[in-house]
């Protein structure tokens, strides 16, 4: 990802020299999401099969559901051997680590595969201003430390982590806040504009993580605050497009005409969505429509076509395709490619979450474009939600299992270990 490019700014100078430091002069393999040797050439042996054997039980649905509510339990009783079993396994599978100085090493093996990192500190879902103080601090000094690493362009984090989820429900409502809640409302806009601040001055860029459509309305007018604000000349602030639902493909087509009328770039991560069952699940019970697409082939081809959008716009749109859906990375790279446009252009990106997705990752790297692993880090026991979707985002529901397990099968078999 380039300053103006990778996933998101850093300092356009800085990115695009690593753009074309990552890319060369010679030329590029073909692009072929099959090619396991490239996806996990990072892995020696011993790590692949460790990898098959965590794919293994993460397939087992019934393993997954049990082991999800027992982890919980588990480290809220502070039980120790449990965080070493969870750090040791699934925490290593899918973090850099506890620490950003711990996550160095992560950092540095990806960029010796020409991929860039966007850290996410794994707070979230936070009650207290203590508690959101300490996340803004913690945003800030990983842009701090993102600012001094070229393969750091973006720093990821939640508005969740920052505000209180009763206030983000209030304001999605449009209701008058009470004096209390208008002072708390001005606290979180002081901490997003720290953070957003410090960002600019750094060169480096933020991701805001889209969340549950009943604080989506009040994430998207802090996001869309900001933006304006530290848009104007460079990308520095993204808001993110949950594409399963019915609405954000207009939506998306909407923030760029606000944004080309008011005078400022815009920021977009398209993702399909993480909380499609919940979202269904609270619909039903409150008796209001569903915002969820009906089906996976509507979701796929809303995706699809906010990509073909922000790629027709990639001007005026800095975007990032965060997706682990291959045809859709390679509708992205085959449009590059028709519009002759450079495939390391700091306004078009992929990224795909740290531990998944290597053939799209690496095999995108290879051939020159701009791709970022997403590394959350931070204590065990604060990341430990974040995991837990993970494992039920790759049982085999999902179908994501079955296909992280054939591709490190397959290699396994390449290199004679299976």
């Amino acid at each position: 990802m380039k300053k103006e490019g990778k996933p998101v700014p850093k300092n356009i100078e800085k990115m695009e020299a690593m753009a074309k430091a990552f890319s060369g002069e010679g030329a590029m393999p073909k692009l072929d999401f099959d090619n396991t040797e490239i996806a996990f050439a990072h892995l020696s042996d011993k790590e692949l099969k460790k990898a098959a054997w965590l794919f293994g039980l993460m397939n087992k649905h019934w393993l997954v559901g049990i082991g999800s509510k027992l982890g919980i339990a588990a480290i809220r009783l502070h039980l120790p051997f449990v965080e070493s079993i969870v750090k040791n396994t699934i925490y290593e599978q899918f973090c850099g680590g506890t620490t950003l100085l711990e996550c160095q090493p992560t950092i540095n093996r990806l960029k010796e595969r020409n991929t860039f990192t966007i850290l996410d500190y794994g707070a979230e879902g936070k009650t207290t201003e203590e508690d959101f103080n300490l996340t803004m601090n913690e945003t800030i000094r990983a842009i701090e430390f993102a600012s001094q690493n070229d393969a750091i362009p973006v720093v990821s984090t939640k508005i969740t982590g920052l505000a209180r989820n009763e206030l983000l429900e209030i304001m999605g409502k449009g209701v008058a806040l009470t004096d209390k809640q208008r002072q708390e409302y001005q606290y979180v806009l002081k901490r997003l504009d720290a953070i957003c601040h410090v960002a600019r001055d750094r060169k480096v860029g933020v991701f805001f993580d889209a969340e549950e459509s009943w604080y989506q309305d009040a994430i998207d007018y802090l996001v869309n605050s900001m933006m304006s604000r530290y848009n104007q000349e460079n990308v520095v602030v993204y808001n993110t497009f949950q594409m399963y639902r019915s609405d954000r493909l207009k939506y998306l087509r909407e923030s760029y005409e606000v944004a080309k009328r008011t005078g400022y770039k815009l920021g977009a991560k398209l993702v399909r969505g993480a909380y499609m069952e919940k979202e269904r699940d609270r619909a039903a019970d409150q008796s209001y429509p569903s915002p969820i697409l009906p089906d996976k082939q509507a979701v796929d081809a809303a995706f699809n076509e906010g990509i073909r959008f922000c790629v027709e716009y990639y001007k005026d749109i800095a975007s990032c395709n965060a997706s682990h859906n291959q045809e859709s990375a390679m509708l992205q790279a085959e449009l590059i490619a028709k519009n002759n446009i450079p495939k390391a252009h700091p306004h078009l990106n992929f990224c795909q979450l740290y531990g998944m997705s290597d053939n799209l990752t690496f095999n995108l790297a290879a051939a020159g474009y701009n791709v970022a692993k997403y590394v959350p880090y931070g204590p065990v026991r604060d990341v430990v939600p974040y995991l837990i979707r993970r494992a039920q985002e790759n049982s085999s529901v999902t179908g994501d299992m079955g296909r992280e397990y054939a591709l490190v099968h397959e290699e396994m078999k390449r290199r004679g270990l299976a």
